[in-house]
């Protein structure tokens, strides 16, 4: 664990300080809006296949083991934060995990993502979904955070996803363009829409509440598919249960990040619905997507796909990016959606030393 810095009690040492890792509060700083001495860095999907020592793990272990094993899922947890100097660690888990703990089967498979047994197609279904525990759904993983918290040296986050993404996953039955099913169902059986909404805001809740007692000190929410709805739908049915989902965490009393993927069109609503910083992707300028939100922090907003390509090419819009900040208090640095696979690490740890070099100027600490 990190230490806090303290006087040496040593008469001889009067000016000696105990070494601390500067990047031990800036992303929960940045979060609070308040001032830091350098942007803060993490990446989504940070801790996976863009790393030789992740591949390494994979190769002897399948997703939903390294997840059921709390040593293993706190070591790929943590290296990103050893490799690429991030400002902080993201737990190590997808956004379906929960759905065994509602009697959902499925499994993640590669180059696909999660795909479900039995999807939920009626409303029969969605009454037969069970109540999540989430020590005894998801033990290892609060093992995890625990493990982790005792390592790290930046602040640890923990994650779910949406209840609109994980109502894609389960009636779909996997990953979609379209989510054709979704939004039928969405306007064929409200009530049991409504049901299914409710639900899942209910289990979102308690697991994210089980990680904050297991020691993460952030909390983001992704919602993924959102951006395939319209204005009109997002107010009918979606817009309510993230109000109520924002409401319900409130007591967490940690920073809690709302992110979408495709939703410039979007961001005021998912602004009023909740969250102390709001995600951006690549397909608005951060300026203006600030702009849309309010008084919030903002997390982003760097293509991914730039990394594929020349550094030059990637420090030129991670500049672009960091000019729309402008220094002010509140601005996460991060990218639009997770990193892809092919992407080369070093790349990404010159993209960290580039904004702490570049932002470190600005300090008022």
């Amino acid at each position: 664990m990190v230490t806090q810095p303290w006087p040496s009690t040593d008469p001889g040492s009067a000016t000696a300080v105990e070494t601390v890792d500067p990047r031990a509060d800036r992303y929960l700083r940045a979060c609070r809006r308040e001032p830091v001495d350098a942007t803060p860095v993490w990446f989504m999907r940070q801790a996976g296949r863009s790393l030789p020592e992740f591949r390494a793990v994979r190769a002897r272990a399948s997703l939903v083991e390294i997840t059921r094993d709390p040593a293993l899922c706190a070591e790929v947890t943590l290296q990103p934060v050893h490799r690429l100097g991030v400002d902080a660690a993201i737990l190590f888990a997808d956004i379906t995990t929960p759905f065994t703990g509602l009697g959902v089967a499925f499994d993640i498979k590669p180059g696909i993502g999660p795909v479900i047994e039995t999807p939920v197609r009626t409303a029969a279904d969605v009454a037969r979904l069970r109540d999540f525990d989430p020590e005894a759904h998801v033990g290892p993983l609060l093992e995890a955070i625990r493990l982790v918290r005792a390592e790290s040296p930046v602040p640890l986050i923990g994650f779910a996803g949406a209840p609109f993404t994980l109502a894609c996953y389960l009636i779909e039955g996997g990953p979609s363009r379209e989510f054709l099913r979704t939004r039928g169902f969405m306007h064929a059986e409200p009530a049991a829409w409504a049901e299914l909404m409710g639900r899942l805001v209910e289990t979102t809740v308690r697991y994210l509440a089980a990680q904050v007692e297991a020691g993460v000190q952030a909390v983001q929410i992704f919602d993924s598919w959102v951006g395939g709805l319209g204005p009109r739908d997002y107010d009918l049915h979606v817009g309510p249960w993230m109000r109520r989902l924002f409401e319900d965490l409130a007591s967490l009393t940690v920073p809690r990040t709302h992110f979408g993927i495709g939703t410039a069109g979007l961001l005021s609503r998912q602004a009023a619905a909740g969250g102390d910083v709001i995600g951006l992707d690549w397909r608005i300028a951060l300026a203006d997507g600030w702009g849309l939100v309010g008084s919030r922090a903002v997390q982003g907003n760097l293509d991914p796909a730039l990394l594929l390509g020349p550094f030059e090419a990637v420090a030129d819009a991670a500049n672009w990016i960091l000019d729309q900040a402008d220094g002010r208090p509140g601005h996460i640095f991060n990218l639009g959606h997770g990193v892809l696979p092919a992407t080369d690490p070093d790349d990404l740890r010159r993209l960290v030393d580039l904004v702490h070099e570049r932002t470190s100027r600005r300090s008022t600490r």
